[in-house]
């Protein structure tokens, strides 16, 4: 019998990350609170950019586009925002975001080891560039590692594809 094998990737889509940042655009625009205190969120390139008068109001952008990402799906350890403290630059606080795409090196290996560690005997990991290829010929042990990374610590928003 052939080994049964899927695929570990970190991929987000633009389009609903586009959509959420659209959606809270439009209540910064019309919130009363944000109102005359210069706040927005955009895009920039690949980088989110939200940018208002104080640190709190920036920090309030990003909860509401963060909302605004969960209700669309889309996980929030898609996006890296660094330190997550508002830079100021005069009367402006900003706060960037990039969007976080493929596993890197550093998260494949910790979840080949985690695998390796304690996932069910006979499943093997492979680190194929950006994604994690795993394999066994127990269907059942694919499942349980699927469990498992689900409750891993790792700062990437996981998928299991190509499951066959």
């Amino acid at each position: 019998m052939a080994d049964s094998s899927f695929d570990v990737v970190s991929k987000v889509d633009r389009q609903e990350v586009d959509n959420a940042l659209n959606q809270a655009a439009k209540e910064v625009s019309q919130r009363y609170d944000f109102k005359n205190v210069g706040a927005s969120i955009t895009w920039s390139g690949d980088t989110i950019v939200m940018v208002a008068n104080s640190a709190e109001r920036v920090l309030a952008i990003l909860d509401v586009f963060q909302s605004k990402l969960v209700r669309r799906g889309v996980s929030l350890k898609a996006i890296d925002l660094g330190d997550k403290e508002p830079k100021a630059s005069g009367k402006e606080y900003r706060l960037e975001g990039t969007l976080k795409e493929g596993l890197s090196q550093e998260n494949a290996k910790k979840l080949t080891k985690l695998i390796r560690d304690e996932g069910p005997k006979g499943v093997k990991a492979q680190i194929q560039g950006d994604e994690l290829r795993v394999s066994s010929k127990s269907r059942d042990a694919l499942q349980e590692v699927i469990a498992l990374l689900k409750g891993a610590e790792i700062d990437a928003a996981l998928q299991f594809v190509n499951y066959r």
